[in-house]
């Protein structure tokens, strides 16, 4: 994975918990996804569907299982940026079963108790290249 990290500690530790929330492990974990995301959290999957934190956490179990061998997302092109402090721009790629996904996040950080939580999610799918 190919990973820049902009030289800055706060990007670092960015890119570790959206990491974190991409694992198997992760995507079915209820008490890690309450930790990493935030209260005010929107997500744009996709598929198109927009997820607030509640629908999100409501359906993390129906949608991945419970497991660590669940399906695994490839990053790459991961950059970050601080935006301001307290708040960083993640961009980056996925391949997921053969599915390419643009996405990025934004992350803030209200308080060091809480740490940086992952206010703002979006995918947006990549055509094949027979399609472009």
């Amino acid at each position: 994975m190919n990973v820049d990290r902009g030289g800055d500690d706060s990007v670092a530790e960015v890119i570790e918990r959206e990491m974190q929330l991409m694992s198997p492990a992760g995507r079915s974990s209820r008490a890690l996804s309450e930790q990493l995301l935030d209260p005010e959290f929107v997500e744009v999957g996709a598929s198109g569907r927009r997820w607030d934190r509640q629908s999100m956490l409501s359906a993390l179990p129906v949608m991945q299982g419970a497991d660590d061998d669940g399906p695994q997302y490839v990053p790459s092109g991961m950059t970050g940026t601080v935006l301001a402090p307290g708040i960083v721009h993640l961009t980056f790629e996925t391949m997921l079963d053969g599915r390419r996904a643009r996405r990025s996040s934004i992350w803030r950080k209200v308080d060091d108790e809480s740490g940086w939580r992952m206010y703002y999610h979006q995918a947006t799918p990549v055509p094949d290249d027979s399609a472009l």
